[in-house]
């Protein structure tokens, strides 16, 4: 894990935060575009769209997507650091908790109307409200809204207020340096009011169906394409420096595939796992970076016998990571025992959090086996059946053939089936808590473990078990509000509750680490994987004519 990746982010952050009042605008450096070469771009990704509703969006695909047609207050730029997007100048008070934010002036959604301190208003509103399917977690910095989300306080009383049509005033629940980064995570992306007023429950199901206010616009998508076209976006704020005309997007659910169209030279971009890495590794065109996210299996807590929590032991530590990562992924990433990724957060020591927190429910089959007979005792059965919901992409089914043999071989009695669905369906079957137990990725939004641990409270952004336990939520409150200013006590408050939801009531497992590595046409400059949330940025990215 390259550590300077990760703690270069932080700085910048805690820095752009806690600064000066106001933030101008980063200026990147002067590129010049070659008239002769088409500004064209073919690039993959792994699954379908779910939607361009940015408030629903729980998937890479999708939110790869929205993170190019809009943008937020702030915009991700070069590598881990975040600037101004459609906010022009903030003040932040000394206390660290109001935000103002002066937006740009002439801002327009693509259809030409205004942008307005009123859409940001509603958007963040409309995340909290109680009749949202958003579950992140991360809204809740906002004052008041926990409390809005259970009901207890009306919407209107979130601490955001629209001023004036320019001015917003953000204040938080508790002080928080990421602020910025979190901001411009997918949750965050503004929403035009009156065309989601207009559209109603349609909003996001096609490209025909959004207005959007980023780099981009999307054509081609009316809910199931498996191939769409990104174009540049005249009325973007900043367009003059964006450089691609156009950005063809397919699906391509192999590996292999992939490496076969991109040595055709019909895609620019493509994601390599397992083989393909040794086989294009030290040629040109291959890429390595290590990222933050993470593979992962969550059982549902509603319904036996998942909600069994000797069951969900056993089954966690009945499979081997190492070799999982050694003989499936065959990318580089790396096992993962715990739910916090390695080499991202450092406590006041400048000691990694996840060497300090060490393993959590590792690989043990002895154990595992103790677990598996004291399940069955509670259960009253000696043979039972789980179904491992997984998508329909190259290393999901990989993952839960690999699963299935190792719980299979080292739970007797245990058995495996597999249910694999195109990713859209896999999301819908999870908010429907119609799975035994599935397996997911997952990218956080910012480099701080309460990004991570706080998935798990309840409601949490990708608590999709509907697991609560009393105790995760007050350690995570903690975290949030009287540990704010004390990080020993913080970091121990989140080791805590790492270990409750991961090794007491084994809710959630961590497989792996992600390590990205992919083909990029070598005359493809400023094309960006980003190591936190989403995956792609290609605002600044241009073509030459090598």
């Amino acid at each position: 894990m390259h550590k300077t990746i990760f703690k270069s982010f932080i700085a910048s952050t805690v820095a752009l935060t806690l600064g000066a009042t106001s933030l101008p605008l980063d200026t990147a450096e002067a590129v010049e575009i070659d008239p002769n070469v088409e500004q064209t771009l073919s690039i993959m990704t792994i699954g379908e769209l779910s939607t361009l509703d940015s408030a629903l969006s729980n998937d890479t695909p999708s939110s790869d997507m929205d993170g190019q047609i809009f943008e937020g207050l702030y915009r991700v730029t070069t590598g881990t650091e975040v600037e101004l997007g459609q906010a022009e100048k903030v003040e932040i008070s000394d206390d660290g908790l109001v935000y103002t934010f002066t937006l740009r002036e002439g801002l327009v959604w693509s259809n030409g109307t205004p942008i307005t301190a009123e859409d940001f208003l509603y958007t963040y509103q409309r995340l909290v409200s109680p009749d949202s399917q958003n579950t992140s977690s991360s809204v809740e910095i906002f004052k008041n809204a926990a409390k809005i989300r259970k009901g207890e306080m009306d919407v209107s009383e979130l601490g955001v207020k629209a001023l004036d049509e320019k001015t917003l005033e953000i204040t938080l629940e508790y002080p928080n340096p990421y602020l910025p980064k979190i901001l411009t995570g997918t949750r965050f992306l503004p929403v035009s009011k009156e065309f989601v007023e207009e559209k109603g429950d349609a909003y996001g199901t096609s490209a025909d169906n959004i207005v959007t206010n980023g780099p981009f616009t999307i054509s081609d998508w009316t809910g199931t394409e498996l191939e769409w076209t990104l174009k540049r976006n005249e009325n973007y704020w900043d367009a003059d420096n964006v450089y691609l005309d156009e950005v063809l997007v397919s699906v391509v659910k192999e590996t292999g595939t992939g490496a076969d169209l991109y040595d055709a030279g019909e895609i620019d971009y493509a994601i390599l796992s397992d083989s393909f890495v040794g086989q294009y590794e030290g040629s040109e065109g291959f890429n390595t970076l290590p990222r933050a996210t993470l593979g992962y299996i969550m059982f549902n807590d509603t319904k036996e016998p998942t909600n069994n929590v000797a069951l969900r032991r056993a089954v966690s530590q009945a499979f081997d990571k190492e070799l999982y990562a050694d003989s499936v992924i065959q990318d580089g990433s790396t096992p993962l025992d715990g739910f916090v990724s390695a080499g991202v957060v450092f406590n006041e020591d400048d000691v990694d959090y996840r060497e300090a927190a060490g393993s959590v429910l590792p690989y043990n089959v002895e154990q595992a086996q103790k677990d598996w007979e004291q399940a069955k005792a509670e259960l009253g059965v000696e043979e039972l059946s789980l179904e491992l919901l997984v998508s329909d992409v190259d290393l999901s089914g990989r993952t839960a053939e690999y699963l299935q043999d190792q719980i299979q071989q080292n739970l007797p009695g245990l058995t495996i089936t597999i249910r694999s669905v195109p990713l859209q369906n896999r999301l819908e079957i999870q908010r429907n808590l119609d799975y035994d137990f599935y397996y997911g990725t997952w990218a956080p939004g910012y480099p701080d473990a309460l990004n991570f641990v706080e998935q798990l409270v309840t409601g949490g952004g990708i608590n999709f078990a509907k697991y609560s336990n009393e105790e995760v939520d007050k350690l995570v409150n903690q975290v949030r509000t009287e540990f704010a200013n004390d990080p020993k006590a913080r970091t121990e408050a989140l080791m805590k509750a790492e270990k409750i939801f991961v090794e007491e009531d084994a809710i959630a497992s961590a497989l792996y680490q992600v390590s990205t590595s992919y083909l990029l046409s070598p005359d493809v400059k400023n094309f960006e994987i980003l190591p936190f949330g989403r995956t792609i940025n290609l605002r600044t990215t241009y073509r030459t004519a090598e």
